[in-house]
């Protein structure tokens, strides 16, 4: 019996779109095992717990750095089934879903690398910054291979203004994965509470006098003004340009992101680091990120950038 193309390929779009879900869940955990202080409650051990594979039952952080490292092994598991059902739906085909499936697969290995290293070597600040960017890289690399699988280009001729759109796209997503690195910065070197109030720090906005900590905080506030206004420029664009509907919606949530992560930053501030309000705050800077990833996506496979082969909907025009 033949196996229709939209079957074959419905398991690596599944599969890549849920390890996608489960990476972003990762990156919220991560934020959670931040907040609670729990990134060396297995001690310096890895992949044992203290010495043990299961951690006592009253070690709350131990058992919260534990569920994280077994949340990663959950993505690694679902990472080969992507891998598998893609190598099964495209083997036949040099198709991009695909490579960015093999991408994603080595950034899994690199992030899994880290953060035993971020552990044995307890939490330097700089392995935990780019900890998180490849954990980030990784979300991209699979929501791109999700998107890869289903979306038809919409062909856009190389206009001063299409150009100018997409490259605002791509400015905008490299922000946002700045924005996430320097918020790690700032955690990671202790400048969370070097300023206290908002939006301005000990009154000033470059606190000079007060220190290198204040100036890591503030910086970091000024990035994500400058990402603001980045992103409000490519709104008015794609607005004015009246680009189809999925990339004006695209925009719109990824600026409401934007404006929630801002308010939840300032909330985390003004709470004098509430818990909540810092894993909120990650929550809503890594959904920035992936609808960003997505939109640069459909932009770039729009445009020719990346050339999309294999879609479904090619494979079954071929097929027909």
């Amino acid at each position: 019996m033949q196996v229709s193309v939209s079957a074959r390929t419905q398991p690596f779009f599944v599969m890549a779109t849920a390890t996608a879900l489960l990476t972003f869940g990762l990156i919220v955990f991560g934020a959670v095992v931040r907040v609670t202080d729990s990134g060396l409650g297995c001690g310096s051990d890895w992949p044992l717990c203290n010495g043990t594979i299961f951690p006592p039952l009253d070690n709350v952080t131990a058992w919260i750095e534990w569920l994280h490292r077994l949340f990663a092994l959950l993505i690694g598991l679902f990472g080969l089934g992507t891998l598998a059902t893609g190598w099964r739906a495209y083997r036949a085909w040099n198709v991009t879903a695909l490579n960015f499936a093999l991408i994603a697969a080595f950034l899994f290995v690199v992030q899994s690398a880290l953060g035993a290293l971020v552990v044995v070597m307890e939490l330097p600040p700089t392995f935990v910054t780019l900890h998180l960017g490849v954990s980030m890289l990784l979300l991209g690399a699979l929501l791109v291979a999700s998107v890869a699988t289903r979306h038809r280009p919409v062909v856009q001729s190389a206009t001063p203004q299409a150009q100018q759109a997409a490259a605002l796209v791509y400015v905008n997503t490299a922000f946002a994965l700045v924005i996430m690195l320097t918020g790690a910065l700032v955690r990671g070197s202790g400048a969370t509470l070097a300023c206290t109030d908002y939006p301005l720090c000990g009154g000033e906005v470059l606190p000079i006098a007060q220190g290198q900590l204040a100036l890591i905080h503030m910086f970091h506030r000024l990035a994500v003004a400058a990402f603001g206004v980045t992103l409000l420029l490519l709104l008015v664009q794609v607005w004015r340009a009246q680009r189809e509907k999925l990339m004006r919606y695209l925009v719109v949530a990824a600026f409401v992101a934007y404006v929630l992560q801002v308010a939840v930053g300032a909330l985390y501030v003004l709470s004098v680091a509430n818990a909540f309000w810092s894993a909120a705050h990650v929550t809503m800077a890594a959904a920035t990120w992936g609808i960003l990833v997505v939109l640069s996506a459909i932009e770039a496979f729009n445009m020719g950038h990346i050339t999309l082969k294999g879609a479904v909907w090619q494979l079954q025009s071929e097929s027909a």
